[in-house]
């Protein structure tokens, strides 16, 4: 089961909190047991696993990056302005494949999955979702 969720971002560089959304397309699949992959479509954004509790881990990811691969200084800057955007989404990758026990999400007390923005605002981010059953008939 294929399910497409559209969110838009109101910074350059942020984390989104997806879950309930992911939860919402796993319980509407209606499977058990199997995988939901999570997938960023566009090449400067992605999705990371992450800790839930505490939004300084959040802050901390962007800091961590902005320091790595910081703005302004790439060959494709010369394009659009954005190489940096671009080779933050490449490091942290497009999808995350979650696990699906008993009709839940397989993620620890402490994780949750997030949309990485690298290159927003954007009116339009679009996530695919993949749920695949395996259950055995």
């Amino acid at each position: 089961m294929h399910k497409t969720i559209s969110i838009s971002t109101s910074a350059r560089e942020t984390l989104l909190d997806i879950t309930p959304l992911v939860e919402q397309v796993v319980g509407n699949s209606g499977i058990q047991n199997g995988i939901v992959s999570v997938y960023a479509q566009g090449a400067t954004a992605a999705i990371m696993i992450q800790e839930n509790w505490d939004e300084s881990i959040q802050t901390d990811v962007i800091h961590l990056l902005q320091k790595l691969i910081p703005k302004g200084v790439w060959l494709h800057d010369a394009q659009d302005g954005n190489g940096d955007a671009h080779l933050k989404s490449g490091l942290v990758g497009p999808s995350e494949v979650i696990p699906l026990i008993d009709g839940k999400l397989g993620l620890s007390t402490w994780q949750n999955i997030f949309f990485c923005e690298f290159d927003g605002p954007r009116k339009h981010r679009r996530i695919l979702c993949t749920v695949i059953s395996d259950d055995q008939p």
